[in-house]
């Protein structure tokens, strides 16, 4: 289940962040990333366990990601060859459906009707970090494929990964202060216990790697690029997406352990 929701999110993010690409990264940028997206989710549904279709939201989401899977390879088959009409069509298509199987998986999970908003907001915001942090990644080393890009347009997609950091940080901060005000007596183990005994040693490897190392790399990232320094850029952007992706694993592992969408 943890690979299954961190891949399905991943896919989901790359196609979500190319939505601000601009079309002068040419058609193979497009071309790769959403190849890339269609065979993450055909990974993730290879390792689908059987309970993430076991009750209502389950099918539901599983569903939105077969819409997602199709009309992401449709784009994949047709980008700069055909259907140039509808393309933005079959973009958001796979755009809402990507959404919709977040936000399923989300209540799906969620322990409550009180919780849910908070994993769907969890969801939402993890895809959009690693959609953020991967596709800025690829974009960083296109310059090495058109090396006459503008370089404006990497400090773009740095500054949406920047925006999508900020937004995470704020919704694991609150998710982690719901938990610990919302603890009462005779509910069981607390979340302020877990953090604080040698098993919340995967909570703290999480807020290291998956929250502070990404926001400063991502500011380190930002700064080389106002000086048009775009390797470098591309190589501190290979070891946010590294801290980005171990963070995610981490909090799909937590969500499922002590059920705080982390």
């Amino acid at each position: 289940m943890i690979l299954f929701l961190f891949l399905s999110h991943l896919a989901v993010g790359i196609v979500l962040t190319l939505v601000f690409v601009s079309r002068e990264a040419g058609v193979k940028f497009f071309r790769f990333n959403a190849g890339l997206a269609a065979v993450l989710l055909a990974v993730a549904f290879a390792l689908r366990p059987p309970e993430a279709a076991a009750a209502d939201p389950g099918r539901v989401a599983v569903l939105a990601l077969v819409v997602f899977e199709a009309a992401t390879l449709l784009y994949w088959a047709t980008v700069g060859r055909a259907l140039a009409a509808i393309r933005p069509a079959i973009v958001g298509l796979s755009v809402a459906a990507g959404l919709v199987a977040l936000v399923a998986q989300a209540i799906g999970q969620a322990s409550g009707a009180a919780a849910a908003t908070m994993v769907v907001a969890s969801f939402l915001s993890s895809a959009a970090l690693l959609g953020g942090a991967c596709t800025a990644m690829i974009l960083g080393h296109w310059y090495l494929v058109i090396p006459s890009l503008q370089v404006s347009h990497l400090q773009s997609i740095v500054k949406i990964h920047i925006a999508s950091m900020v937004v995470r940080v704020v919704v694991v901060v609150a998710a982690v202060y719901v938990a610990i005000v919302s603890w009462q007596p005779g509910m069981g183990p607390s979340f302020r216990g877990y953090i604080l005994s040698v098993s919340g040693i995967f909570f703290w490897q999480r807020v290291l790697f998956g929250l502070l190392g990404p926001a400063l790399l991502s500011y380190l990232t930002w700064e080389t690029a106002k000086i048009r320094s775009t390797q470098s850029a591309t190589g501190i952007l290979y070891v946010d997406f590294f801290t980005v992706v171990v963070g995610e694993v981490l909090a799909k592992y937590l969500l499922l352990a002590t059920r705080v969408p982390l």
